[in-house]
């Protein structure tokens, strides 16, 4: 399988900043339209199916119809200076165990994999590309996080045609384990990417030791994200073209944690291994 496009974190002033701990998210992004206090809540709307879905219930590796696994820059190393070495099918990386698919990054180095590139951290980068791709829909993604110092856990789409960031990047859920509870996501377009994205967050407090629903509903007009029903971010089309809005075309989902880099920060060695527990994923479409 082809290398995914990058996701960089191109190095900014603001981006040092964000990474040492010294700005927040909001400060390092363009201001744009949020959803308003009170905004609608954000659920599955009338009119919508099940698409598309895994619940976990066979225990084992992940379903190979369902998801992939990207290992394409394991040897070169990985965006955004991240030390993880991506795991194929492993157990020990990923695994479906009672009802729940656990994702686990561990303290090791497998030297003897003929793609390993020095890395000292193993996790698993779970995709759908060419089994699941969608242009619009409501997407939830039931999970409890890792957290730690160095852990970056990601719920997230790409586009499988189009080169990074004209492709666009839709981050549904991300975190970072040395600020525990704040929970992010953002938009990457040609206009705004890697250390300026549109963005927004909110605090919740027991992400790491409970589950909660991380959602998207992605129309032609708007993209809205949200928690447990509850909006925190929402994109608008600007109508000027794909540069702003390359939201038009399929993208595939992405579950990983990633180690350390540009935004994961300093790692705390002490914390490993780490676990992101996912109850399940659904993708529910505009029904005909």
């Amino acid at each position: 399988m082809p290398s995914l496009h990058p996701r960089r974190l191109v190095a900014f002033i603001c981006q040092g900043a964000f990474a040492a701990g010294a700005l927040s998210l909001a400060a390092c992004s363009p201001t744009l339209p949020a959803a308003a206090a009170g905004a609608a809540p954000l659920v599955v709307p009338a009119g919508y199916r099940l698409a598309w879905a895994d619940e976990f219930e066979r225990d084992g590796l992940p379903d190979p119809a369902k998801w992939a696994y990207d290992t394409g820059m394991n040897k070169a190393g990985w965006h955004n200076r991240e030390l993880q070495y991506y795991s194929g099918p492993r157990a020990e990386n990923a695994r479906v165990q009672g009802g729940r698919l656990v994702i686990t990054a561990r303290k090791e180095s497998l030297s003897s994999a003929p793609d390993w590139g020095g890395q000292r951290y193993t996790s698993t980068r779970l995709i759908t590309q060419g089994k699941g791709e969608w242009t619009y829909g409501f997407f939830e993604v039931r999970a409890k996080l890792p957290c730690g110092k160095g852990t970056w856990p990601a719920i997230w789409m790409l586009n499988s045609d189009v080169i990074w960031p004209a492709g666009g990047e839709l981050d549904i859920m991300e975190h970072i384990g040395r600020d525990p509870g704040r929970v992010f996501s953002s938009v990457h377009t040609a206009a705004g990417h890697g250390a300026n994205p549109a963005g927004g967050g909110r605090q919740v407090p027991d992400v790491c030791t409970a589950f909660h629903d991380y959602q998207m509903h992605w129309t032609a007009d708007t993209v809205r994200f949200g928690i447990d029903g509850v909006v925190h971010f929402e994109y608008r089309n600007p109508r000027t073209g794909p540069e702003r809005w390359p939201f038009d075309k399929p993208q595939f989902l992405i579950l990983n944690i990633a180690v350390g880099g540009d935004l994961g920060g300093a790692v705390d060695d002490a914390v490993f291994p780490v676990h992101m527990e996912v109850e399940h994923v659904r993708v529910y479409r505009k029904a005909p």
